[in-house]
């Protein structure tokens, strides 16, 4: 019996979170196929004009959207942002700075601190086992 190499293929949700685009935006080709991974390595590496304009100018999934404005998933959704937002409507709320975003990037940034000093703390005790 001769075994043969399955291709790796992933549905086009799981596809589109791996490459940082919103699904609804690509084109109709890429929802509605399977991507293999040789054909997802080749988004990744030389990425066709579609690709670049959706992560240039969006619309950009939450994740994104969270990074870009520096808050969480959760900030966002308490922000009342619960859709997909392109780059100039970031821009937008940057400019804009409306109470809600400043509270949630004052919360992100005392959260990143807080992951700082238990990751020092976890690191000292580690150390001091060691000895």
């Amino acid at each position: 019996m001769t075994s043969h190499q399955s291709t790796q293929t992933m549905k086009p949700a799981t596809a589109a979170k791996k490459l940082g685009v919103y699904l609804e935006a690509t084109p109709t080709e890429f929802q509605e196929g399977v991507v293999t991974r040789d054909e997802f390595n080749a988004l990744q590496a030389d990425p066709p004009e579609w690709l670049r304009e959706l992560r240039q100018n969006g619309p950009h999934p939450r994740p994104v959207v969270a990074a870009k404005l520096g808050v969480s998933i959760s900030g966002l959704a308490r922000g009342g942002i619960t859709e997909a937002l392109t780059t100039e409507q970031i821009e937008a709320l940057k400019d804009e700075s409306p109470e809600w975003l400043q509270k949630e990037r004052a919360t992100q940034a005392e959260v990143r601190k807080e992951t700082v000093r238990i990751k020092e703390k976890n690191k000292q005790k580690q150390e001091q086992k060691g000895r």
